[in-house]
């Protein structure tokens, strides 16, 4: 079989027209990548919204509730007894909420600082450890060469 020549026209063509074609479905390749990753992080950014959205339905519910609550004047006087601290003519409040949290507050604070104290003892402790063998390590090595000496 004879071999087909092609033409250098030909060749030409194709050179042009195959990277062009090369280069257009490199575009649409990566444009349909692009396209595909914004339409993924628009539905994660979505179902937050959504999320975001029910939450805000429940609060406007909450509040909607309070505000009715707030309507009555017996709430209000219930409300305003149990959070500023009114009471009722001949009657004693006594707050000692304040103090329990002063306590429970303090007691945290302690917790953290022995914790703190304790890794400090362990770090010290390690530190002396290691600078023993150390000491020990270089005595060793001194008593090797006085030996190699005499």
């Amino acid at each position: 079989m004879p071999k087909r020549r092609i033409s250098k026209a030909s060749k030409r063509r194709l050179t042009f027209f195959g990277t062009i074609s090369v280069v257009a479905i490199v575009y649409f390749i990566f444009s349909l990548i692009y396209n595909i990753y914004t339409i993924y992080n628009l539905n994660l950014e979505k179902k937050a919204l959504d999320n975001k959205y029910i939450e805000l339905q429940a609060k406007a519910e909450e509040l909607k509730i309070d505000i009715d609550k707030l309507n009555d004047p017996e709430y209000l006087a219930d409300y305003a007894r149990e959070n500023y601290g009114y009471s009722k003519p001949g009657e004693y409040k006594i707050q000692i909420e304040e103090e329990i949290e002063e306590i429970k507050e303090a007691s945290e604070q302690l917790e953290i600082l022995s914790i703190s104290i304790n890794k400090n003892y362990v770090i010290l402790g390690l530190s002396a450890s290691m600078l023993l063998i150390f000491i020990y390590i270089l005595s060793k090595g001194k008593k090797k060469k006085q030996k190699n000496k005499k």
